[in-house]
């Protein structure tokens, strides 16, 4: 089954930095893993070394390196992604590193002041030379919107309004801009610095609870979640559908998934949590399978990895990732 990938007409390349020009291109696929690159059990990572694994993904050319906000620990709630501050994690690769891109799968936008959020993403943008990528998103941990005095049930409202005001400061000069829970901007105040680029690039991940027709308008590109074959290629030409009622040009989707590779290259798929265990030419052809349904970019989680990490990381970069690539679809 072959569905429309999204409209080919490419923004022009100046709008974004280094870091979006290296992750997405119409009618291709690339690869990034999230942080913490290791397998682990329970909530918390070891985090032991994270520097050195992230420089083998840029090595071995993988895309991106995802970063979570997880301000607090929730028992009742999955694990604790790479436990640092996102920005203050990413400004420390971007430290070690020199082209692969750094992205935030997703810094919760209602939780924070927008004037604090895009200070830190337009600082991560300059320090890193512009290979930053914004993934925002609503958040959804019960313990967090209490702790921070943010009401749940207008979870909708406040990604909105921050979404606006924090889009505000990062492209426009001495904006005045009234926000209904975060403030007014007014009197002479601007934000600095600025993105490097035109625009720093801002990603939705799953609904933040707004229309697919509001994030095709509004977004950059749109970060959604794991599903089978069938369910995937439906939610893309929906995007596809989105992104033309919206009168833009290509945007790209993106999406996040476990991964256990095997030691046999030929073992078939089996479902894990949100991922497969598979071995790495089913992994091909999967990766194959979404680029041809329009998927544009896919991050892995190796939580539930078996074998070593950096195996695993030599092994796609070796035998994968020559076939999906910016340079690879040149």
């Amino acid at each position: 089954m072959i569905v429309a990938s999204p409209q080919t007409d490419a923004v022009a390349p100046q709008l974004f930095g280094r870091g979006h020009a290296s992750m997405f291109a119409p009618e291709t696929l690339t690869v990034g893993v999230y942080f913490p690159i290791e397998a682990f059990d329970g909530p918390e990572p070891s985090m032991h070394d994270q520097i050195e694994l992230a420089q083998d993904a840029e090595r071995l050319g993988f895309a991106a390196l995802w970063a979570r906000d997880v301000p607090l620990n929730d028992p009742n709630f999955g694990d604790l992604g790479q436990i640092y501050d996102p920005f203050v994690w990413l400004a420390t690769i971007a430290a070690r590193s020199s082209s692969i891109a750094l992205a935030t799968g997703a810094v919760i936008l209602p939780l924070h002041h927008p004037i604090d959020v895009a200070k830190a993403a337009a600082s991560l943008d300059h320090l890193s030379g512009g290979r930053f990528v914004f993934g925002v998103a609503s958040g959804d941990r019960p313990v967090e919107y209490p702790a921070y005095g943010r009401d749940p049930n207008r979870r909708a409202e406040l990604f909105r309004d921050a979404f606006d005001y924090t889009e505000a400061l990062l492209t426009e000069r001495f904006p005045n801009h009234a926000s209904t829970f975060y403030g007014r901007l007014a009197g002479g105040g601007d934000l600095v610095p600025k993105p490097l680029a035109s625009r720093l690039p801002i990603l939705v991940t799953g609904q933040s609870q707004q229309s697919l027709d509001w994030i095709a308008q509004r977004s950059d590109g749109w970060v959604t979640y794991p599903r089978d074959l069938l369910k995937q290629a439906q939610v893309v030409t929906q995007w596809c559908e989105a992104l033309r009622r919206a009168e833009v040009g290509f945007k790209p989707i993106a999406q996040s998934l476990y991964l256990d590779l095997t030691d046999n290259p030929d073992a078939l798929p089996r479902p894990i949590h949100v991922g497969y265990r598979l071995g790495r030419r089913r992994l091909i052809d999967l990766f194959g399978d979404l680029r041809t349904h329009g998927i544009n970019h896919v991050a892995l989680n190796l939580k539930f990895s078996r074998r070593p990490v950096a195996e695993i990381l030599d092994e796609i970069g070796r035998e994968v990732l020559p076939h999906f690539s910016i340079a690879a679809a040149r």
